[in-house]
């Protein structure tokens, strides 16, 4: 995963060092001397993590992530402070004006690149919500929302799952100083037992649960519907911090070491509040306010004057942060013969289940609208050329590979789709022009027999060069749930 690291430290031999480190994981790494500096370049520059030196000269750091916080442009930009400091008051207080983490020299490069990792992870995913806010803006649908800070702290539901008992005791009296309900489970057994019919804000477990793997409790929260959006914080020892690294690798937000100290505790979860919040709120507003002005009534996926707001916006970001996003163009072969044959009713069928099937093989953040009849389109931001042939092919084999059911004779039909893409560099891009070399390409791919797929500059691709084992194959069973009872029965 690539980001934008913006390395700011007065002491020219710690910038290259981190730099270096940085550089040698492939990311874009940005320096800056002083804080001031860094603030231009912040709101200059489209900056993915900020890692900020503590002590230095004019504006010292606490100083400068305070107005990072502060300013509702970029208070969603994580900041982990890097310092020499040791003292817990230190820690706290950076954590106190928003920081995100604060890591104490030498740094354990394990930690950093993890936390850098899981950080930029999150970030990506609130961008997304951002941009799907500001598009919503241009309609005059919503208003501006706040800042991070900005969100409270208070009367948040804390599920602790710890079965040492000092340790448990502590974190619930302390928790509980901010109006928190805190409910404590001395197992991963009860705690998923309580997940399934509670509803919580942020889930502390322990690493060090004595007849269970902290780890694959993680994975399982993460894997289990109702959690897999919480927030997860980790309670270890210094000894852990190579499994706590693989736990913020499967999605953990944050650790916290013992012995634990209250006032840490409470900043490390008050951040996290604060951030669930934001972007519960993001989603929420969102949701409400654009579903029936910008979603397509019958498949559920965006239309075409959201897809084109929303691409306005990142051809803008792409412009600022040099980035390649993957444009993907997509018809379903002979559906006019669908309708035809069949009846408008199973081509129906056939559009909403094709929409969730290319909906479950992209990213989160990835974009899918339906442009209109049979034509749809899917947008990658942040994407390499070769992932982009890629997923283009997983989209083209979801739909070949298994019949479609519907309300047919036989109760399916062989459906495919012929997939024209275009890879979208830095400079000046304007919609149309977009539009029309993936469009081009997509006539290209009919031409050359349907079921294939045709990318800008490369031609025909050859399946066998791009076959993946991360996704599953999709089966009948699966999408007759998008049906209606009768149709299941067909």
């Amino acid at each position: 995963m690539s980001a934008r690291v913006l390395v700011v430290d007065d002491i020219l031999p710690n910038v290259k060092l981190l730099e270096a480190k940085l550089t040698s994981e492939y990311y874009e790494v940005v320096t800056a001397t002083s804080g001031q500096e860094a603030l231009e370049k912040i709101e200059n520059q489209n900056m993915d993590i900020v890692l900020l030196d503590v002590m230095m000269p004019g504006m010292d750091g606490f100083e400068v992530c305070s107005r990072i916080k502060n300013n509702a442009k970029t208070s969603h930009i994580p900041v982990v402070m890097v310092t020499a400091l040791t003292d817990t008051e230190d820690k706290v207080r950076g954590l106190e004006v928003g920081a995100d983490d604060f890591l104490s020299k030498p740094i354990n490069d394990t930690a950093l690149m993890a936390r850098v990792r899981s950080l930029v992870r999150l970030k990506m995913a609130l961008d997304e919500w951002r941009l799907r806010e500001n598009a919503a803006n241009q309609f005059g649908v919503v208003s501006e929302t706040g800042n991070v800070m900005s969100e409270p702290v208070e009367a948040a539901r804390i599920l602790v799952i710890e079965d040492k008992e000092f340790d448990k005791d502590k974190i619930t009296k302390t928790l509980s100083g901010d109006l928190n309900i805190v409910f404590s489970v001395d197992s991963g057994v009860k705690g998923i037992e309580m997940l399934s019919s509670q509803d919580f804000d942020i889930i502390m477990v322990s690493m060090n649960l004595k007849d269970e793997d902290g780890l694959r409790l993680c994975s399982h929260l993460r894997s289990n519907e109702r959690s897999r959006s919480l927030p997860i914080v980790l309670v270890a020892e210094e000894e852990d911090m190579p499994r706590v690294a693989q736990g913020l690798e499967m999605g953990a937000h944050d650790y916290i070491l013992r012995p634990l100290d209250k006032n840490e505790l409470m900043a490390r979860i008050r951040t996290q509040i604060r951030r669930k919040r934001f972007q519960d709120r993001l989603r929420s507003t969102y949701e409400i306010s654009l579903s029936m002005a910008l979603t397509d009534s019958l498949t559920g996926l965006y239309n075409r004057r959201y897809l084109e707001v929303h691409l306005e916006k990142l051809i803008q970001q792409n412009e600022r942060s040099n980035k390649a996003m993957g444009v993907i163009m997509m018809d379903i072969d002979h559906f006019k013969a669908v309708n035809d044959t069949h009846g408008h009713g199973a081509g129906d069928e056939v559009l909403k289940v094709f929409s969730h099937r290319i909906k479950d093989s992209l990213r989160s953040f990835d974009l899918v609208a339906r442009l209109g009849g049979e034509e749809f389109i899917a947008i990658l931001p942040d994407v390499s050329e070769k992932r982009a042939h890629m997923v283009a092919e997983r989209l083209r084999r979801s739909i070949a590979d298994v019949p479609i059911p519907c309300s047919a004779e036989g109760g399916a039909l062989n459906i495919t789709t012929s997939i024209g893409g275009a890879i979208i560099k830095d400079g000046k891009h304007t919609i149309s022009e977009i539009f029309d070399r993936v469009d081009k390409c997509l006539y290209e791919a009919k031409n050359a027999g349907r079921n294939c797929t045709v990318f800008e500059g490369i031609g025909k691709l050859n399946p066998a060069d791009y076959q993946e084992a991360e996704r599953p194959i999709f089966d009948k069973d699966e999408y007759e749930q998008v049906l209606p009872p009768d149709t299941k029965q067909a």
